[in-house]
């Protein structure tokens, strides 16, 4: 069981919430991390990259020139790899990089890595309804008065996403706003600080532990 501070809009102190999420046993917390986060980055590459062998470049058909009597090095074609303009050896050709988890320990990777940074975390109220105007500036004040710092990037977790909360946060490049049911490790792990709103985390309880 886990207790945190709740912090209402104007930033001050309103309660406590506690919550539960099981997570992975300590010897075995930081590999499956690891490869939850292997897996993300690696399911995110197109694998597109592409070179012509020899086979399939243009030309060559030819012999440049005869076998013998020239004084030069004996050549079949032109589109040798050790020309300029001929084919790739070994080069990249199209792959698919996806790497395979089991939903379960995806999402005990998922509950491990957001429970390891409750040092980061902060709980607030829903404040959808304080930004009804969609201005960036006064999201800006908020998270000024929950103290996190102009440089330092920010994962804010909602259950929903209104409009003038997405609105107010488009123009804020250090901010990431996700929905409390699409969370990913990469985001949970390198944000500074986490903002998750009372709600959502009720909405992370309900979606993440039920294995």
């Amino acid at each position: 069981m886990t207790s945190t501070i709740i912090r209402d809009w104007s930033g001050k102190e309103v309660g406590q919430t506690d919550f539960e999420l099981k997570v992975a046993k300590q010897e075995n917390a930081a590999h499956i991390v690891h490869r939850a986060l292997t897996r993300q980055l690696n399911n995110e590459r197109q694998g597109t990259a592409s070179t012509k062998t020899r086979a399939e470049v243009r030309g060559g058909g030819r012999k440049p020139w005869r076998q013998k009597g020239t004084g030069r090095a004996r050549a079949g074609s032109i589109r040798s790899p050790l020309w300029r303009g001929g084919g790739v050896s070994f080069g990249p050709r199209p792959r698919d990089f996806d790497l395979k988890m089991n939903r379960k320990e995806r999402r005990l990777a998922l509950r491990t890595a957001f429970v390891s940074r409750l040092e980061d975390l902060i709980v607030v109220e829903s404040f959808a309804d304080q930004l009804a105007q969609g201005k960036t500036r006064e999201l800006a004040a908020a998270l000024n008065r929950w103290e996190i710092k102009p440089e330092q990037k920010v994962l804010l977790i909602l259950a929903e996403i209104p409009e003038p909360v997405e609105r107010a946060s488009r123009n804020m490049c250090s901010l990431k706003l996700i929905k409390a049911d699409g969370l990913n490790i990469f985001d949970i792990l390198t944000a500074h600080k986490i903002i998750v709103t009372v709600d959502a985390l009720a909405k992370i309880r309900e979606v993440y532990n039920d294995d």
